[in-house]
C-alpha cells in the first residue's frame, strides 16, 4: 500500500483511519475537506479542486480521504488500495455526533476539516447506501483497475484490518 484512496458516509472513520494507515506506513496523508473547504465554507472551484487532486497523486506515496465522487476517477486511476467504508447510518450518524461533542461542533483545527451539521448532511448520511455508494462501485469498476479493493463494514472490521498492516519499521525487520 502506497497510494491509498479511502472513501465513506461521513461520520464512518475516514479521517480516523486514514491517519491511522498513514502513521503505520509513513506515508502523507490529505483529508480532502480541507483542501475543498476554507475556514468560512467557501468552496475551491472546481477546476482547481481537480487540479489539486491530479498534483496529489502524482507524488509517489500517499492516502487521500474523502468522497467527492466527481473527482473520485483522479484518485481512483492512480490508487494501488481503495478502502470503502461501508457503514450503516446509524454508525455514521453516532460518528458524527462523537466528533461534534469532541471537536466543540467546528473545525478540526488538527486537520483542517470542518464539522458542519444541517438537515441536508443529515439525509445525505441517511441515503448514502441507497445512493452514493452504488454510485462509488461503479466508479471503482469504471476507474481502479487493478486496485486493492478493501470494503469495510463495521468498526470492527475497521480496527481488524489496520491490525492487520504492519508497521514500515516492522515491514523492514521481516524482510531482512
Amino acid at each position: 500500500m502506497e497510494r491509498v484512496a479511502i472513501i465513506g458516509c461521513g461520520g464512518s472513520g475516514k479521517s480516523h483511519l486514514a491517519r491511522q494507515l498513514a502513521e503505520r506506513l509513513e506515508l502523507p496523508i490529505t483529508h480532502l475537506d480541507a483542501v475543498y473547504y476554507d475556514d468560512q465554507w467557501n468552496t475551491l472551484p472546481k477546476d482547481r479542486f481537480t487540479a489539486v487532486q491530479e498534483e496529489l497523486v502524482a507524488r509517489p506515496r500517499w492516502v487521500i480521504e474523502g468522497n467527492y465522487a466527481s473527482t473520485l476517477p483522479v484518485r481512483l486511476a492512480a490508487a494501488d488500495t481503495v478502502i470503502v467504508l461501508d457503514l450503516p447510518a446509524r454508525t455514521c450518524l453516532r460518528g458524527v455526533l462523537q466528533r461534534r461533542a469532541r471537536h466543540g461542533g467546528g473545525q478540526h483545527q488538527a486537520i483542517g476539516v470542518y464539522n458542519r451539521l444541517n438537515w441536508s448532511f443529515v439525509r445525505y448520511i441517511l441515503g448514502y447506501r441507497r445512493t452514493m455508494l452504488p454510485r462509488v462501485h461503479q466508479l471503482v469498476a469504471d476507474h481502479g483497475h487493478d486496485v486493492d479493493l478493501v470494503v469495510l463494514r463495521t468498526r470492527r472490521a475497521a480496527r481488524r484490518f489496520l491490525g492487520q498492516v504492519a508497521p514500515v519499521g516492522l515491514q523492514h525487520q521481516l524482510s531482512h
